[in-house]
């Protein structure tokens, strides 16, 4: 039986005594050029394992002259190439496939999940010291947010945590203005309309009312930009302190203290990878 995986030559082939292929080159033609298609994959898709950012991302850098390969420029989505043999250049600069790393960071208020150099505002990726790798975070927490954030240069990893169609599960500590009612929290649970869409959380539970404010958990699977303010601004509970705390498997266990970060253990890694497959 042939092996896909094992070196395959013209000899070996011919030790399986198949029958003649009618496409014209012979079966041994068509054989190879099957086994050269394997190790061929989508352009942006090998630029996000070089780590230059999500698919999206290097969607953009393609569609806007930035990549060329063998000396000519691709504009157009959807190419295949083959990472080894083919010579491929972003902005002139030879491709190199990178070490993936991966770190889980608690984000503390004040910081922006932005790559862009020219910002004048905080980043939350300066907040990880001595890396050489181009990192991106996976998601965004808002400015006046805080809580876990997981950055890494696996630009396939990201785009499946990130991307609607997985919903992968984080779960938020909020602090709202007010003692919230029953009324409010079942306005939430049925869905806030706002300008991206219906807004509908996973799930809501209050965790303590007070006569001037009130601590909930919600749970999103898939997020709007500012979705848990622009909603609970909507039923009159403006939020004083948004935290997450839990993205799918990983949790606050409270070890990691503010502005701290650590590496992903290889379990949690394959754990996170596990949920995009299972979705």
């Amino acid at each position: 039986m042939l092996n896909l995986n094992s070196q395959v030559t013209i000899e070996s082939i011919n030790d399986l005594n198949l029958p003649d292929c009618f496409i014209p080159g012979g079966w041994q033609f068509n054989i190879l050029h099957l086994l050269r298609k394997k190790t061929m994959e989508r352009l942006h898709k090998i630029l996000a394992q070089a780590g230059l950012g999500s698919r999206r991302k290097c969607e953009t850098l393609i569609s806007s002259g930035h990549i060329s390969v063998d000396g000519k420029r691709v504009t157009k989505m959807g190419q295949l190439v083959d990472p080894i043999k083919n010579k491929i250049l972003c902005d002139g600069v030879p491709l190199k496939r990178q070490k993936k790393i991966y770190y889980l960071l608690n984000k503390p208020k004040g910081y922006v999940c932005t790559n862009a150099k020219n910002s004048e505002q905080l980043r939350t990726i300066d907040l990880l010291k001595h890396i050489e790798q181009r990192i991106y975070t996976v998601g965004r927490l808002d400015k006046d947010s805080e809580g876990l954030i997981i950055l890494t240069n696996d630009g396939e990893l990201a785009n499946l945590l990130s991307h609607p169609r997985y919903g992968i599960e984080k779960t938020y500590r909020v602090e709202v203005r007010g003692r919230i009612t029953n009324d409010a929290i079942r306005s939430l649970k049925r869905g806030i309309w706002i300008s991206a869409g219906k807004a509908s959380p996973t799930s809501i539970k209050v965790i303590r009312r007070r006569h001037t404010s009130s601590t909930l958990e919600i749970i999103l699977r898939e997020g709007k930009n500012r979705e848990i303010r622009r909603i609970l601004a909507k039923v009159r509970h403006p939020v004083i302190s948004l935290k997450r705390i839990k993205i799918g498997h990983l949790e606050d266990d409270h070890t990691l203290k503010v502005g701290r970060y650590r590496h992903l253990r290889k379990t949690e890694i394959e754990s996170l990878s596990s949920l995009t497959i299972s979705c």
